[in-house]
This record gives structure tokens, sequence and C-alpha cells, in this order.
């Protein structure tokens, strides 16, 4: 039987790049095998060409200059791994412009500047295709864009950071302090030398502004996303809310409401025991989808790293060769411009249970004035703990758990609790996110 060859060009050769020309070489007669396909690397641009590779290429195919990419006309597909939101926008747009579809793994550009390079990709008749943009080798964009299609998304809650989900993992499990965590996430290649787009939530936010648009069919920006970041959370509060049964995580949250509007906000939050999303530790990426007519559907794997999301890559170069991608980029509603038009719902509108941690004076009568407090603002409590240790100023740590209650009414809480003569500091405020349970109807 004769094999179609298809000749694919690679932007970038770093770690991911590295590992797509591995699983090319390495997989070679497997992806042969399922697919039909031989599939040919046979262009690398780097602008360093000279420093050493855990893969090494063949002699003549790595090269600085784009343009020998650009203008070999036997190539179809390009790979984009350069990562950033300027330069890598314009070569997509040149890769676009020279009649070869794109895949990338650029998160940041999509998330930024997908509403300008969609439009460009349909007009010169060509697709994009971005599977390992989010949960590295999860099939999460696949799921959204063909697999759930029968389906109205009715929400979806997933732990889309490796490194966060690392550091709070190891913080519940040893009790470690987050600053000592992160130094050892950082020297086991878990967290990056400047973490800061991990930790403050950016890069969960950038996958849930993707996820999002699929899922709700609509275009969506950083600015509709409430983000908050783990730099802040206290193994105090990990050690207490796990007596009480929750995990934290920092979750992104896509949920869509009867009235139509739709929440985004990615934060920490503490979710039952007996979630699957609270077994996920490590590195490792997990989503569970709400759809009307399947149910709920959960996606679990490594979110990062060099094979995984090179896995995602191979598997989009399969999809474009086989004409599968073309055909469904071609009616993304997030491509064609028919996305429909939704009205962002603010997260002072925003219903959640809370834990809430208050240092308060070892006196009578103090939890009746906090309580009051809390009534005054429409907040129930749930329950409560008071361990009998004294903090700074002779105070206690009380910790208590509400009932559903909006967001802007705990915030008005907390803002009148803290300038009581009772509280020491100032509250500490985690959600407690009830991710729904798929029973039989």
């Amino acid at each position: 039987m004769e094999h179609r060859i298809v000749k694919v060009g690679l932007v970038g050769y770093g770690v991911v790049g590295t590992g797509v020309a591995r699983i090319l070489s390495e997989n070679a007669a497997e992806i042969t095998a399922r697919t039909g396909l031989k599939i040919d690397l046979a262009c690398v641009v780097d602008k360093d060409t000279t420093r050493p590779r855990d893969f090494n290429l063949p002699r003549g195919l790595m090269t600085d200059d784009l343009n020998v990419l650009l203008n070999d006309d036997s190539i179809d597909v390009a790979v984009e791994l350069v990562g950033g939101t300027t330069v890598a926008k314009d070569i997509q747009s040149k890769l676009l412009s020279s009649g070869k579809d794109v895949v990338t793994a650029n998160k940041a550009l999509l998330a930024e500047r997908g509403s300008e390079l969609f439009p460009e990709a349909i007009k010169a008749g060509r697709c994009i295709a971005f599977e390992a943009s989010c949960c590295g080798g999860i099939p999460i964009v696949s799921a959204f864009r063909t697999g759930l299609a029968a389906n109205q998304i009715e929400g979806f809650y997933g732990i889309f950071n490796g490194t966060c989900n690392y550091i709070l993992s190891n913080m519940t499990r040893h009790g470690s302090q987050f600053a000592d965590v992160l130094k050892e996430a950082q020297a086991k290649g878990f967290a990056e030398a400047d973490p800061t787009l991990d930790i403050n939530g950016g890069d969960t936010a950038h996958k849930l502004v993707i996820l999002g648009g699929l899922a709700f069919n609509c275009a969506l920006g950083m600015d509709d996303v409430y983000m908050e970041g783990i730099e802040d959370v206290d193994i105090v509060d990990i050690r207490s809310a796990l007596e009480m049964g929750y995990i934290l995580k920092l979750l992104a949250i896509g949920e869509k409401s009867a009235d139509g509007r739709v929440s985004l906000r990615v934060h920490p939050a503490f979710v039952s025991e007996h979630n699957p999303l609270a077994r996920v530790d490590g590195p490792f990426n997990a989503v569970s989808v709400f759809g009307n007519a399947v149910g709920n559907t959960v996606y679990y794997g490594r979110g990062a790293g060099m094979m995984a999301t090179a896995s995602a890559v191979v598997a989009d170069i399969i999809e474009i060769a086989l004409g599968n991608s073309q055909r469904v980029f071609g009616t993304m509603p997030l491509a064609t411009g028919e996305q429909i038009a939704v009205q962002i719902k603010p997260i002072d509108e925003v219903d959640s249970r809370f834990y809430v941690r208050i240092m308060a004076k070892d006196e009578p009568g103090v939890f009746a004035e906090y309580a009051q407090v809390l009534g005054k603002h429409n907040i129930s409590i749930s329950g409560a703990i008071q361990h009998e240790w004294i903090g700074p100023d002779n105070t206690v740590p009380v910790v208590i758990t509400t009932h559903l209650t909006k967001q802007k009414n705990m915030t008005a809480a907390l803002k009148e609790i803290e300038q009581l003569d009772i509280v020491s500091q100032k509250p500490v405020s985690i959600r407690i996110v009830d991710i729904p349970e798929d029973t039989e109807g």
C-alpha cells in the first residue's frame, strides 16, 4: 500500500519542538499504521542553530531563516512553538499567508489575539489547530469541538496548571509552607525560574478563555476572567479545611447561568475530598465537563511537559493531514464570526459558599458579634471550628463555613468584620465550590 507523504515545517526548536521531532521519528511506523500517512519533518527554524538538543536532527534540516519554510510550497503544515504574543503572531500570519495550515501550542497568543488570527486563517483558506494550547496531552479541545458537539455545555471545572497543583498538593500532603514548596518545584523543573504567570493564575486564565469560547460558542478575552492566584495561600487554612473534608485547588471555572450569562473565574477553591478533582495530584491536570445530554465527563492526564505537549502537537498535525481540522475549523464560530453574544456575570453576582478564618480575641461574646455581621449581610453559617491555641494579641483562629451567598455580600461583611475591635488581622476568605454531581435521572 502506498502511503501519502505529508511534509511539516517547525518554527521553534525548544523543549516541545524537540519532543515533536522525537515523536515523528521514533513513532513513525505507528503513525503510518494508524493513519496511512508518512509525516516528514522537512524544515526546522530556530534562531539558535548550534545549541545542543536532546534530539539531533538530520544535517541540513535546521535553519535560522523563516523564509526557507515560507517559500517551500511542498510544506503544507507548519508548527509554531515560539511562544509570546508579538513575534509569534507575526510568524503565524506569515505562515497562513504562505498557504500553510498552522499548529500551535501558544495559549497566550490565542487567548489574547485569537480574534485577529482566526479571521486571517479563514481569509487565507487555511486552519489553525491548537490542541496543545490547553492541558498538555489531554484531548480537551477536540472534546469541546467535536466529542461534545451534541451538547449544550452547562459548565466545566478544571485544574489547568501543573505548577500550582504540584505546590498545593505538596502543601496538603506534607504541611509545608508555600515558599518552601515553590523552591522545591523549581528545583524539580515543575516551576519556572520566574513562576509569576503560573502562580498568579494568568496561565490558567489563558486556557480558560480558549476553552470557554469553545464551550459556549462566544468570543472571550482576558478581561472577561476574574482571576486570583495562590501566592497568599497559608498552610493554616489548608489544614483547617482538611478537618472539614475539603481539599484546596486552583480551579478554572466556566459556567452558564439559566439566564444565559457566562461566568469565568480562576481562583483557589476548596472542593470536597470525595470529588474526582480533589484526587488530582502533582503536575497533573483534569477537567470535569457537564453537558445537558451526556451529563458529566472527566478528562485527566499530564498537563505539560515535553512529550505530553508534543503528543498533542503531533495529533493536530495528523488531524490536518487527514483533512479533519480544516472542516471543523471552517465551521467553528470563533473563526467564522458567528459566535453568540453573551453577557459576562460579574464576580459580585456569583453565588458561592465560603470558608472564612477570623483571628478573634479570646473572650465571651466574640462569636455572636461577627455572626451578627454575617447575618446582617444575608450570610448563613453552616459550620464552625475553633482550636485551643493562642495566636498574636491573645487571639484564636475561628473557622466558619457558610451557605450559598453572593460574593458582594461576603465582600461587604468581611470589610465590616475587619473593622471590629475583636479582630486582630484581616479575615481570610476562600470559596468553597460544590461541583455538581451526575446522578441517574
